[in-house]
């Protein structure tokens, strides 16, 4: 088989214009969520160490997901010229699994944000105290 007709066998792949470069730079980086979807194989029923086909093939529709989602999100919001979380939101909609899972990680990392910045402020201000008993003891002596 010539390498020209290497990649015609694959209409999902066979796209023109901008998602050309994403597909050879995504051959480039391939294997790069195989860990992660090793582990997800495994807790949706597979084997602990799956056929690294079967994670090539996951991985393979995991990215053009991804890819193909991101287009439609830069189409979404291209009147304003940059991508937001609402155009993500309205592109999974329909799906209310999705949309429940993403609104809830988005709270989990806001809450997250905010402890963190709780911890980073108290620490801050731990800190200025000990420095004041340091000067004041310091002092005394």
């Amino acid at each position: 088989m010539s390498k020209s007709s290497a990649g015609e066998g694959s209409s999902s792949k066979a796209k023109a214009g901008p998602s050309q470069p994403a597909e050879t730079s995504f051959k480039r980086k391939r294997g790069i969520f195989q860990k992660e979807l090793q582990h997800m194989m495994y807790g949706f029923g597979d084997d602990p160490n799956p056929l690294p086909e079967s994670v090539a093939l996951m991985e393979d529709i995991v990215v053009e997901y991804i890819t193909d989602l991101v287009h439609k999100a830069q189409d979404t919001g291209s009147n304003r010229g940059k991508l937001s979380v609402e155009d993500f939101l309205y592109l999974i909609r329909k799906d209310p699994p999705k949309l429940n899972r993403c609104k809830e990680l988005l709270s989990m990392n806001e809450e997250l944000k905010q402890a963190r910045k709780a911890f980073e402020t108290d620490e801050e201000n731990l800190r200025k105290a000990f420095e004041a008993d340091d000067d004041k003891l310091g002092s005394t002596e």
